[in-house]
């Protein structure tokens, strides 16, 4: 075919045409990935860069990276002691795998972004609290990571919030408190990390967090330790506490070690939405004071497969809790066992309602399920359960003790805290010979009242002789034939309490 010399110029004019518009739209698509990438990688990377490391949150100034001799990793921690050569598996569930490391966020490391050292020597505080100061000001998810392979010497710190966005501790090293108490300051010798209205924020990871309290235990004033291996709180044995969450809501622990706190591991205080599961708990059998976990002024708060080995309650239950449910935990050996209380000393109200434990182990412990108050406080316990508990061992298994007192001059008094509608189902095991299995030693003023027991067997751990239980005014039923049998409990509700409403908190 040929072409006339118009169409020849017409063809070459479509075809300059054609690759003019493939080689800008080629230009356009290019700019357009290359800004993408820009942006992934500024927001959503594992770890940013040295050279875009997110500094504090005031003016956006920058942290150098450390030196390379600052970053030399040590030996990864050794697990939290056990006298049985580790911890047994809470209930029938199995054991919880380490949390993963948080998905995409910022990640302020401590190490690399902040400049800690994590030999375990050198004083690591302010970059750690630095890190949580610079994540609280995301207003998107962020992380700190206090990374495997180091140990961070951190002091008397307050984390506070609240946050602009959500903030996790990611931490799979060690932090370790001074051992020394002569190296606190005077006035912060009651907590150790606080965490202060950080609402929303969580504490992960496969880390230990260890309070060196040996030097504590060891202080004068603790060396007359009161009943049952506990010592005084007086001003002179002030001992910080582990980790204490103060007006913090929506709080999440998990997979933590802590170990050898001075005082309590663990402590929830005016806290509201609290998840703790697959938490170990560590501290010798003859520490004092050394609760795992403390609950007080919170509600609906959840404990699931913790195991704590300690000196003092598994798991203590204070004043002002409301809505609580621990399962599958493990006590033991050594320490107290869960116990609510103690309430009401010196004359305080104190309320606690709707409390279920179940699916739990104590093991070789002082007490087993326990409700303790003093002589002369006013409130109620109400709406209590204890279900499939196994005792090992236990010195004693079932008991409310309305006597309580860690000296030698406390008296009657004319008022107490109501204790009703607390049952037990199906409490089985073995009890330490030396005291009664089941004891109720009730208010003289307020008797106990709906009391209740089936699937109750607990028998001698040496020996073959199955002691009585103790009864003192209290009121209630066994809906199922117990070992030992509980005769003791008296039928109905006393008028003077059925009618007398300023017994009742809710």
């Amino acid at each position: 075919m040929e072409f006339t010399a118009r169409t020849r110029t017409a063809i070459a004019l479509l075809l300059s045409l054609a690759a003019f518009s493939s080689f800008l739209c080629g230009g356009v698509q290019g700019g357009r990935h290359h800004h993408h990438h820009a942006k992934h990688t500024k927001h959503n990377s594992a770890r940013p860069p040295s050279a875009h490391a997110p500094g504090p949150a005031s003016g956006g100034r920058r942290h150098a990276s450390p030196p390379p001799h600052a970053r030399r990793p040590v030996s990864p921690p050794a697990p939290p002691p056990s006298s049985s050569g580790g911890y047994p598996t809470p209930g029938a569930a199995a054991p919880e795998p380490a949390p993963a490391p948080a998905a995409a966020g910022s990640v302020y490391d401590v190490v690399k972004d902040f400049g800690a050292v994590g030999d375990g020597v050198t004083d690591d505080t302010d970059a750690v609290k630095t890190a949580w100061d610079t994540a609280c000001q995301d207003d998107g998810d962020s992380v700190v990571l206090a990374a495997a392979g180091y140990s961070f010497l951190v002091h008397s710190t307050v984390f506070t919030g609240p946050c602009q966005g959500s903030v996790t501790i990611q931490l799979d090293g060690t932090i370790v408190a001074p051992s020394d108490p002569d190296k606190w300051p005077a006035n912060s010798k009651r907590n150790w990390l606080l965490f202060y209205q950080a609402h929303g924020m969580s504490l992960k990871g496969a880390g230990l967090i260890d309070g060196k309290g040996q030097k504590w235990w060891e202080l004068p004033c603790k060396s007359q330790k009161g009943h049952g291996g506990s010592s005084g709180h007086g001003a002179a044995c002030d001992s910080p506490v582990a980790m204490r969450f103060f007006m913090t809501n929506n709080v999440t622990l998990q997979g933590l070690k802590v170990q050898n706190s001075p005082e309590f591991h663990i402590r929830f205080d005016s806290c509201r939405g609290v998840v703790a599961s697959g938490l170990s708990i560590s501290s010798p059998a003859l520490s004092p004071n050394t609760d795992g976990i403390h609950v007080e002024n919170s509600q609906d708060v959840v404990i699931t497969n913790t195991a704590v080995s300690n000196g003092d309650d598994c798991v203590s239950i204070g004043a002002g809790t409301l809505n609580m449910h621990v399962e599958n935990v493990t006590c033991g050996p050594g320490g107290h066992g869960i116990s609510i209380g103690s309430l009401g000393k010196q004359g305080s109200r104190a309320c606690v309602a709707n409390v279920t434990v179940r699916n739990a182990v104590i093991r070789h412990s002082d007490n087993g399920v326990r409700i303790k108050t003093w002589q002369g406080g006013s409130g109620a316990v109400s709406a209590v359960s204890f279900e499939n508990v196994r005792m090992d061992a236990v010195r004693n298994p079932i008991i409310i003790d309305q006597y309580y007192c860690l000296s030698k001059s406390c008296e009657n008094a004319t008022s107490a805290v109501f204790v009703n509608g607390v049952s037990y189902a199906g409490i089985r095991g073995t009890y330490d010979a030396r005291t009664p299995p089941i004891h109720f030693g009730c208010s003289d003023a307020v008797p106990c009242t709906n009391i209740t027991l089936s699937d109750v067997e607990l028998l001698p751990a040496s020996g073959e002789t199955i002691d009585d239980p103790f009864c003192w005014n209290v009121y209630g039923s066994a809906a199922t034939p117990t070992v030992p049998p509980v005769p003791c409990l008296m039928e109905g509700v006393p008028r003077n309490v059925e009618d007398n409403s300023s017994l009742k908190c809710y």
